[in-house]
């Protein structure tokens, strides 16, 4: 599970608890200029192929976590419910995506108004 807030021109994500262990990170940010969208994670994605893990932390139905890397971007996932996980599309970043589970999507979605779809 994460934290996400846009502040001081900056989306943060805080990695919680053990997940840190999972993903291999605490914490990411990115400046607000860099945001190309945060949408709601589109359930037509469940089972398809994630990519390469490295590193990171894959298990069936408990948890998606840490750095993938699929048809050469790099993308950040920190997942245990996929119903609560929002979608943060970047541009100029070594992470071409973050998907990450929050307590409440709708609250990240209105984060970036002008971005959200």
């Amino acid at each position: 599970m994460t934290r996400v807030e846009a502040s001081d021109g900056s989306l943060k994500v805080e990695v919680l608890g053990w997940d840190k262990l999972w993903a291999f990170k605490s914490r990411l940010e990115f400046p607000l200029e860099h945001l190309v969208r945060v949408r709601p994670w589109d359930k037509e994605m469940d089972g398809k192929w994630r990519g390469l893990r490295a590193p990171g932390t894959s298990w069936p139905g408990l948890i998606v976590a840490g750095t993938y890397h699929v048809n050469g971007e790099h993308v950040f996932y920190d997942v245990h419910d996929f119903a609560n996980a929002v979608v943060v599309e970047l541009r100029d970043e070594w992470y071409a995506r973050l998907i990450v589970e929050v307590t409440e999507p709708k609250a990240v979605l209105g984060l970036v108004p002008t971005m959200s779809a």
